[in-house]
């Protein structure tokens, strides 16, 4: 294990536990978000993101955190393992809704200059809050489905269902690599 895709609906904390992941592996992290967003939330043009991932994923190891669909086959071509977090949507809400409060409030950048804004989480049609619940379903029924198609067999698939249970398995993955 040591080509690692990890997804699951935005605030189940992708980007969290690939960088953990990462940090246990000794492999250098890819933050797919980080390779889409130009300054001022606009995304680069496709070629440019499929150039970025691919880029990033030329070396033998490395765990990228993201779902972006068009870019899916791509990125599990090149993988060894998969890891959803499919926690419950009332868990997913609450990481959210705390992560994206403290990096408005606090004025964290994100990539390329970017920063969450308050506004923009509950008074807009971009918001994270409405994006995670129009996708939470749609990932639920897709991703088993995926997980059977035969041009993805060569990968191991780990289903995480709460926070608990992936901090369990991430400790299991750093006795068993150092």
């Amino acid at each position: 294990m040591q080509r690692i895709n990890v997804i699951g609906t935005s605030g189940s904390g992708k980007t969290t536990m690939a960088c953990r992941l990462a940090q246990r592996l000794g492999v250098p992290h890819i933050e797919m978000d980080a390779l889409f967003w130009g300054p001022n939330w606009t995304p680069v043009p496709e070629e440019v993101f499929r150039q970025r991932v691919v880029e990033a994923l030329s070396g033998p190891a490395w765990t990228i955190d993201g779902n972006y669909r068009r870019l899916r086959t791509s990125v599990w071509e090149r993988a060894d393992t998969v890891v959803w977090l499919d926690y419950p949507l009332a868990v997913i809400m609450t990481q959210l809704m705390t992560r994206t409060l403290r990096r408005s409030l606090k004025g964290e950048e994100l990539w390329n200059g970017n920063r969450e804004s308050l506004s923009k989480t509950f008074f807009s049609r971009d918001s994270i809050l409405l994006w995670a619940l129009q996708t939470y379903r749609r990932r639920r029924r897709e991703y088993p489905v995926l997980f059977a198609q035969p041009e993805y067999a060569h990968l191991t698939f780990i289903r995480l269902c709460s926070p608990k249970a992936s901090a369990r398995w991430l400790a299991a993955v750093q006795r068993a690599e150092t």
